[in-house]
């Protein structure tokens, strides 16, 4: 696996039991904001998928409305959705994570003040090119 991969893999280990964390902010949280798409290539090719403590919980990982990947290379998006209600995430309607209870914050349980984690984009992050406006 190359660079990208392994900065993206180590990230979502870090997202807590019970949280999600979208595409987008994974990217942001490794500091290559916009490229969403790509964290998904490198979660397509999780070496080692699951949810315990060694593995790579890239169920865990959403789409910024909530939304379940149709795609979910490991079991499909019933499968994705089981794992994720066995952990206690919530649901606003069929198909779409409850966000504002279960989105995670970027920061490790225990880690009040984030020291070390990023957990908004740089300063100078552009949010007008990042949403296309």
């Amino acid at each position: 696996m190359g660079d990208f991969s392994q900065r993206v893999f180590e990230v979502v280990r870090q997202v807590p039991h019970g949280k999600v964390a979208t595409y987008g902010q994974v990217g942001r949280l490794i500091g290559a904001p916009r490229s969403a798409r790509y964290v998904g290539f490198a979660l397509r090719a999780n070496p080692e998928p699951g949810a315990d403590h060694d593995r790579i919980p890239c169920h865990r990982v959403v789409f910024k409305d909530g939304s379940l990947c149709t795609s979910f290379a490991f079991g499909g998006p019933d499968e994705q959705r089981r794992m994720l209600e066995a952990e206690g995430v919530s649901f606003v309607d069929e198909g779409r994570v409850n966000m504002e209870a279960c989105q995670w914050d970027g920061r490790l349980a225990g880690d009040a003040d984030g020291a070390g984690k990023p957990t908004a984009p740089p300063p100078n992050f552009d949010w007008d090119a990042e949403l296309g406006a």
